[in-house]
This record gives structure tokens, C-alpha cells and sequence, in this order.
């Protein structure tokens, strides 16, 4: 049942930046941000290119935060740890392509 609720944080998400005129673009990349490469995601199972490039990068983006960033339920995990988690869901959870570019930047910005 929470997990149902929390699905939901992305439509409730566009839905509030909606009513902001000038971020019209961005409403479709809050919208999409976890669908998932392999089409496994939510909320309309989009996979591959027919998820819009911004999203695919606010997923990546998303999750290392969200890793890294300490959570009353859990502590956070160390940085090359979550490098290789992103590794590890390149190509099924996240666009390989733009896990490569983050991990390149990050190797660039220590």
C-alpha cells in the first residue's frame, strides 16, 4: 500500500510544477523520472528513447542523491559505493549512456 502511494510522488510532483508557467518543459521530465531503461518503471512503463532525455537524467541524478544522502530509515552509502550501484543498474534501470557521462563527471569533480 505505500509503495502504491509513493509511486504516485511523480504525477504529484508534475502536477504542482504544471502550474508554473514558465517551467512547462520540465513538467514532462518530473513526470517520466522513474520509468526505467528495460520499460520496468512507472508510471506508464516507458522504456529506452521514448523516455525523454531529462528524465533519464533526473533518475540518475535522483538516485545517487538518494543514496548518498543520509534517510531516517538508513544510512548513507560512501560515493564509489553508489558509483557501482549505478553501474550495476546501467542498461536495466538507467540509460547507459548517461550513466557513463555522470560517472565521467564525477571522476572529473572529486
Amino acid at each position: 500500500k505505500e509503495f502504491l502511494e509513493m509511486k504516485n510522488h511523480p504525477c504529484a510532483g508534475a502536477q504542482i510544477v504544471k502550474r508554473i508557467k514558465f517551467l512547462d518543459d520540465v513538467v514532462p521530465v518530473i513526470y517520466h523520472h522513474h520509468e526505467r531503461w528495460d520499460g520496468k518503471g512507472y508510471p506508464d512503463g516507458l522504456a529506452g528513447g521514448k523516455i525523454p532525455i531529462g528524465s533519464r537524467i533526473l533518475a540518475v541524478i535522483d538516485a545517487f542523491d538518494a543514496m548518498t544522502s543520509e534517510r531516517p530509515y538508513r544510512n548513507a552509502v560512501a560515493v564509489p559505493v553508489a558509483m557501482d550501484e549505478l553501474r550495476r543498474c546501467s542498461g536495466t534501470q538507467f540509460d547507459p549512456t548517461v550513466v557513463k557521462a555522470f560517472l565521467e563527471i564525477l571522476a572529473d569533480h572529486p
